[in-house]
């Protein structure tokens, strides 16, 4: 019988490892226990970039994403630009189950939600709102004392990489079967209407029985720019093993800086091979942890760092 194996991205990740371990336990399927996993981050409001308590955008809203994919069947789904649904990757398995489209965005995809009988809840906290106004003094007020309008929003501003942290869930059930969903708030203060990685099947996420599972956290522009769950579930599929793709992946993502004569940004990868076998790389100055679940303990990884010349 296969070993039940979870890994999750960053520290908090070991909440979620050991969440949807105790669930493969008692023989849940792969889906099921990484979205619970998934979901038990989504729920923690200290986590300042995944559910409810996390970072606005420029203009004070708060809105998720997130994606789900089935290894077993191909089935996935996702949702993208979501306010005032708690639980996005829920949502994005209702997408996968409930309709013929993997993708629903913004308010049309609260409207669904609000079909499945998901509840409107207000998603801010004291914490992350004031956070918010220390990064925007310009918008304490409604109007500055001058009586100058606010100023604009623009369009140039440097990505702050260090407030984009998702979790991604992958998991194989007692069956070999494989699962997984990732989930996020996305940039902290990014343009309204930004989307990264996170949400898209091929990029955030990507699970296939027959290859494995890889998932991305980082600046998810990069991610994207590579197919970067995608190319790791690929490299699995020609025969590499799960810690040389993840390797391959970050060497990818350095290579695309290069070309745009930019540093690398901050991205990491994790995998799992139908096998059980999990690996994981970043790019430098990233200090990427991870957690992993077996054999009913959860352990923190250090990631192997690829050095932009590597």
């Amino acid at each position: 019988m296969p070993e039940p194996v979870v890994i999750a991205t960053w520290p908090f990740g070991k909440l979620a490892a050991d969440t949807a371990l105790q669930l493969l336990a008692k023989g849940d399927p792969a889906l099921d226990a990484a979205l619970a996993g998934a979901q038990a981050i989504e729920d923690d409001p200290t986590v300042r970039s995944v559910g409810f308590g996390s970072l606005p955008d420029r203009i004070g809203r708060l809105t998720l994403d997130a994606c789900v994919m089935d290894g077993k069947t191909l089935g996935c789904g996702a949702v993208a630009g979501v306010e005032h649904i708690r639980h996005p990757a829920a949502l994005a398995r209702r997408v996968m189950e409930k309709t013929p489209h993997i993708f629903l965005v913004g308010e049309a995809a609260k409207w669904f939600a609000l079909q499945q009988g998901f509840p409107l809840e207000f998603p801010y906290t004291p914490e992350a709102i004031r956070e918010w106004l220390d990064k925007h003094p310009d918008r304490k007020k409604e109007k500055p004392a001058d009586d100058k309008p606010a100023a604009p929003l623009t369009y140039d501003s440097p990505v702050d990489e260090h407030n984009h942290d998702t979790v991604t869930v992958l998991a194989r059930d007692l069956k070999g079967h494989l699962g997984g969903v990732c989930t996020t708030s996305g940039l902290a203060h990014k343009l309204p209407g930004r989307v990264g990685d996170s949400p898209i099947i091929g990029a955030g996420l990507y699970v296939d029985d027959l290859a494995g599972a890889a998932g991305a956290t980082g600046v998810g522009e990069e991610i994207i720019r590579i197919g970067g769950s995608l190319f790791v579930v690929e490299q699995m599929r020609g025969g590499k093993g799960p810690q040389e793709a993840c390797e391959l992946a970050c060497k990818r993502v350095n290579a695309a800086a290069g070309r745009r004569g930019v540093h690398p940004a901050a991205v990491a990868f994790i995998a799992l091979d139908p096998k059980g076998a999990v690996g994981s790389a970043c790019t430098a100055r990233t200090n990427f942890k991870y957690a992993v679940a077996r054999g009913g303990k959860t352990e923190l990884m250090q990631a192997k760092e690829v050095p932009p010349d590597a």
